[in-house]
């Protein structure tokens, strides 16, 4: 690709929180901008647990790159980025190589299994629609299972949910979760007493939410315990397949579980051939630079950035102010001066455990919980969500599911039908319909323990 006016060519790679930043401000700077991303769309993934659990559709809470990104001087490319070629200037992709003045990389980060890629299968993880599809598939379908199976055993196998990982994704899944299967789906099944499911959250750390403050993690745990959540700190997950966890020498039977205890930065910054961290994410300078290559930024999940001896969190508000420093320092290069090295300013972040409950720390000083940092999260989220559009339709559906306890965006697509048992006759009219629970069905509750 050649830049026919030439201008200085600026190439920015992905279009998340990000790169999106900074393709906005570079919009009136003399630079052409192109925009390279697998995927059309921005998605404002805090939200993308509300989509797998039936609460938000996907076209809630992503919007078109190309709408966004309406400037005279941008261009957006539809592009899977394989590698970089820093001695040439050359980004490569599926679709050949893009020639760059100044790149910008904000690709972001995957799952990450700890050497155990063959659990991804069994245990999904969440950072895309598709991830937030499957997930939800699977859910649905455990509940379809259940209310199908006759055999008890079976049928607490299908409602057992476990989740690994007690991060912010991982608890809020579990709140949601928990919330499902207790106010919203009861009374819509027959055989299967969805109330009485369990959802396991596996942690190998002492605590839950373990980068806040520890009495935040402790109302957080005690939170949701109280909505029905088996909390298990300290727990190792050794083994993962399509009937369950196991946990050292313990077994968990479970037909559904879910995966969120791990990053790990795109591939595309192991062909950079500079030094990572653990995480595979980019050692950057303290201006976002790769070193060595001052015409190469780093940003948000795929930069490792130290300030005052701690890592910047990998979150939406440190990727916007990266972003938006990058744009910054590009003017001022063309411009022959120098900026500052970047500071992370922390705002504050929070993290939803259910309904009516959250935690939250604003400015390292204030510390919220209950109702209030619930209030507070709403707030934030829909300042953050891009377009007018997708604030009042996820303003309406929260609106609407906290009136109603409601939850209707159930859609099973077919991506896991063969998951389903067969029908058994007592399943049919003229079978047994008496409710699981209920004395005489061999379906009573058995008390919950960590082995079945």
């Amino acid at each position: 690709m050649e830049n026919h006016r030439g201008r200085h060519h600026v190439v920015i790679v992905g279009g998340g929180f990000a790169g999106l930043q900074a393709a906005r401000k570079l919009k009136r700077a003399p630079v052409d901008v192109t925009v390279l991303d697998r995927y059309n769309h921005h998605l404002f993934q805090p939200l993308l647990y509300q989509v797998a659990t039936a609460v938000l559709s996907p076209g809630d809470i992503s919007a078109p790159i190309r709408r966004i990104l309406r400037s005279r001087n941008t261009t957006v490319l539809l592009a899977e980025v394989q590698s970089v070629d820093l001695a040439r200037n050359v980004v490569v992709s599926d679709g050949g190589e893009i020639p760059y003045d100044t790149l910008v990389l904000a690709m972001g980060a995957t799952h990450s299994y700890f050497g155990h890629p063959e659990w991804a299968g069994f245990a999904p993880g969440l950072k895309t629609i598709d991830d937030a599809r499957d997930i939800r598939e699977r859910v649905l379908l455990a509940f379809e299972a259940a209310e199908r199976e006759t055999d008890p055993e079976r049928q607490r196998d299908w409602l057992t949910f476990v989740i690994i990982g007690a991060g912010p994704t991982g608890v809020e899944l579990a709140g949601a979760l928990a919330y499902m299967t207790r106010h919203v789906l009861p009374r819509d099944f027959r055989r299967a007493d969805t109330s009485r499911a369990r959802i396991l959250l596996l942690e190998g750390l002492p605590r839950v939410l373990n980068t806040y403050p520890e009495e935040l993690s402790e109302k957080a745990r005690r939170d949701l315990e109280t909505l029905g959540v088996e909390v298990c700190t300290g727990t190792l997950v050794t083994g993962v397949d399509d009937s369950g966890v196991t946990v050292g020498d313990t077994r968990i039977q479970a037909r559904t579980v879910l995966w969120s205890a791990g990053v790990a930065a795109s591939p595309v910054a192991r062909t950079l051939g500079v030094p990572l961290d653990k995480a595979g994410r980019v050692k950057v300078t303290p201006r976002l630079n790769v070193p060595g290559h001052e015409d190469v930024f780093v940003i948000g999940d795929l930069a490792s950035v130290v300030q005052d001896g701690k890592p910047v969190p990998g979150i939406a508000p440190a990727a916007m102010q990266m972003g938006r420093y990058v744009a910054k320092s590009i003017r001022q290069r063309l411009a022959g001066r120098l900026v500052a090295p970047f500071r992370y300013h922390d705002k504050g972040s929070f993290a939803v455990i259910g309904r009516g409950s959250a935690i939250g720390v604003l400015y390292d000083k204030v510390r919220l919980s209950g109702k209030p940092a619930w209030l507070m999260w709403l707030g934030i989220h829909i300042t953050f969500l891009i377009g007018f559009r997708n604030k009042v339709a996820v303003m309406f559906d929260w609106a609407y599911t906290y009136l109603t306890k409601r939850q209707d965006v159930r859609l099973i697509t077919g991506l896991h039908a063969n998951r389903l048992p067969p029908l058994q006759p007592e399943t049919l009219p003229g079978g047994s319909e008496a409710r699981a629970g209920e004395p005489g069905t061999g379906l009573e509750r058995h008390e919950p323990s960590l082995v079945h």
